[in-house]
């Protein structure tokens, strides 16, 4: 089963993602893949800009890339005006040409995606749950980005991975729903008790 995890842009995804997470492997799943939490620092900050401030009064500065199942942490993106004051932007990076919020880091572009290549890491018993947080413009719309991630969706289910789950922000969702056929029609979650119970149940049934 492919679930396709949505929302507006800071509504929780990522923090709702990890909760799951612990919670599989409380009952003996694993997670594989790619998480993608934000760095933030308090609202109060006197630089800070209220675009970027969320409902709990922090601002998101950029975003880490952590690497299931080892918890690798990769520095994945800047915010593109922090990038941009602190001399770091590359106007041939795929984000630039892409006119992103977030200026990303070509290495760690390339880092990720050697991890997501490199998978799974399978057990003669186990089972786990394919994540990727996420698929945005560069993925969906340029080919580009996370390559890697795409492609272990367009193989669809296998014995290590049965199911998937991927936040595709909500502008996205129809670029997303018809690009991996082999899942079948996927389902669609959100950062709730429910959708958590749907994950949990899909392992167990």
């Amino acid at each position: 089963m492919l679930f396709i995890l949505t929302g507006e842009v800071q509504t929780g995804k990522t923090r709702w993602l990890e909760s799951l997470i612990d919670s599989l492997f409380e009952n003996g799943i694993s997670a594989q893949g790619v998480l993608a939490p934000g760095v933030w620092r308090s609202g109060n900050d006197p630089d800070a800009v209220e675009e970027y401030v969320d409902e709990n009064g922090f601002e998101k500065l950029g975003i880490d890339n952590v690497l299931l199942p080892d918890n690798k942490l990769i520095p994945f993106a800047r915010r593109r005006d922090i990038a941009e004051a602190e001399g770091l932007l590359n106007p041939n990076a795929q984000s630039e040409k892409a006119n992103l919020l977030w200026h990303i880091d070509e290495d760690a572009i390339i880092k990720v995606n050697d991890h997501l290549a490199s998978l799974p890491h399978a057990t003669a018993h186990s089972k786990s749950l394919l994540v990727i947080d996420e698929l945005g413009r560069l993925e969906l719309l340029r080919g580009g980005g996370l390559v890697e991630a795409l492609n272990l969706l367009e193989q669809g289910p296998n014995t290590t991975f049965p199911h998937a789950l991927v936040i595709v922000r909500a502008a996205l969702l129809d670029d997303a729903k018809t690009r991996f056929p082999l899942w079948g029609e996927p389902t669609l979650i959100y950062p709730d008790c429910e959708s958590a119970n749907q994950v949990l149940t899909a392992f167990v049934d």
